[in-house]
């Protein structure tokens, strides 16, 4: 099925575009950190010829433990990805939780982000849609691949149509997350681009006790069975050293290891596509 197509600066998903990649590190530590992954990501983008938007999160409002880090803030968080715009030209996405927050977010930011245990608040989505910009829905651990649907409807009823939906996988017993693969052809078939959340469906939630958990060694096999379902994206929270991260670094990859991964993933996406939707 060919999904809307969505334009994001000189970005396209969904439509016939070419496979779409947001990546970048879990949440904002450090301006220089910040920026230094996101110039290995824009020379990435530049040399594979994918295209690539930008995501870190300037506030993580739903860490494990109170002690957990969360990131700058509104305002330096802000700040620091204008820098990133401006510094890479890369579009920049990053989670917001409050109506409050989307005046000042939807400034700077390409794409809202609507976190996933947040993805069934009216106000929040209503808000968020009011602003006109792309709206990108993260599929709750506890939503049904058909409950998507509501969800949208909500986006809908203000006029922006401008949607993008993330499967990141399903709660499964305690501390564990599934990946339900018929759920990706299912939310497609809505007629919006869907993004395959690679890292965060390796999230072992709260699995450390006060922190969460992951399985990354499953990155690639997860991000080939998702692109030869037929996605429109695929979804990669990254790290220069993950071990060292001050969020969720068991379920981030390294750098390192990107652009190999990004490599085969397009491989199999161009036979996926040749077949799919060449034929139509």
């Amino acid at each position: 099925m060919i999904t809307r197509k969505i334009k994001i600066g000189e970005v396209s998903i969904g439509g016939k575009s070419p496979l779409v990649f947001i990546a970048g590190p879990c949440v904002i530590e450090t301006e220089k950190l910040t920026l230094k992954i996101a110039e290995r990501l824009k020379k990435l983008s530049d040399t594979l010829n994918v295209p690539l938007i930008f995501k870190s999160s300037y506030d993580k409002a739903n860490r494990t433990s109170v002690k957990s880090y969360r990131g700058p803030g509104l305002k330096e968080g802000l700040r620091i990805l204008e820098k990133v715009k401006k510094t890479t030209g890369m579009p920049v996405l990053s989670d917001i939780h409050s109506v409050e927050e989307i005046s000042q977010a939807a400034e700077v930011l390409d794409v809202l982000q609507i976190p996933a245990f947040l993805c069934r608040q009216t106000d929040l989505i209503i808000a968020s849609a009011k602003t006109g910009k792309p709206v990108n829905i993260k599929k709750g651990q506890f939503l049904s691949p058909w409950d998507v649907k509501n969800v949208i409807d909500k986006l809908l009823s203000t006029g922006n149509n401008n949607i993008i939906i993330t499967e990141r996988g399903t709660s499964f017993g305690y501390n564990n997350l599934v990946v339900d693969f018929r759920g990706l052809p299912i939310i497609r078939s809505y007629g919006y681009p869907v993004i395959f959340d690679v890292t965060h469906s390796l999230q072992l939630p709260g699995g450390q006790g006060s922190s969460s958990g992951g399985q990354i060694e499953f990155a690639e096999p997860l991000a080939r069975a998702a692109v030869a379902v037929d996605v429109d994206g695929l979804f990669l929270e990254v790290h220069l050293e993950p071990d060292k991260a001050l969020c969720d670094g068991p379920n981030m990859l390294s750098m390192d290891k990107l652009t190999s991964l990004i490599q085969k993933v397009i491989g199999i996406s161009k036979v996926v596509r040749k077949y799919e939707r060449g034929r139509k």
